[in-house]
């Protein structure tokens, strides 16, 4: 259930329709979200994620994954088969897809596997030496200072 409908501003205003897509994305209401792949994520371990998107009748080579910045992308392009069937139900939807995943600071693409109709993806979130938590030993003002620990 749509708890506000920007409809009737869509209709009234003249350059505000960024606006109004901003709001409706923030709301999390995106009516453009395609619902096509079905997918899952897990999360694995602490810093461990997969996604699992369901891609029945898709090879391998109809599958394209791209990595730019912090968007992870996974476009199936079917290819068109040799002899043309004729079908009496078309169930299995083998139609082209995009699917778009935003993914946070130090997460990478580890690897891909497909099986069964699943498409896994592995990711992994590597935070930098630098940015982890560490503790620092506090002298008696007698001796050197000491080094810095790597938290546990």
């Amino acid at each position: 259930m749509r708890p506000l409908d920007f409809a009737p501003l869509y209709r009234s205003t003249v350059g505000f329709d960024r606006l109004l897509q901003l709001l409706d994305g923030a709301a999390g209401l995106d009516a453009e979200t395609p619902a096509y792949p079905p997918y899952n994520i897990e999360r694995l371990a602490e810093n461990e994620y997969r996604i699992t998107m369901a891609v029945a009748g898709f090879a391998a080579a109809e599958i394209k994954l791209e990595v730019k910045e912090q968007t992870l992308t996974v476009t199936g392009l079917k290819t068109p088969e040799a002899k043309e069937r004729e079908f009496l139900h078309r169930g299995i939807a083998a139609r082209a897809f995009e699917r778009r995943f935003q993914l946070a600071d130090h997460v990478e693409v580890t690897g891909a596997d497909l099986k069964d109709g699943l498409l896994d993806i592995g990711l992994k979130r590597n935070v930098p030496e630098r940015l982890k938590p560490r503790t620092i030993a506090i002298g008696t003002g007698n001796e050197q200072p000491k080094q810095l620990q790597a938290a546990e």
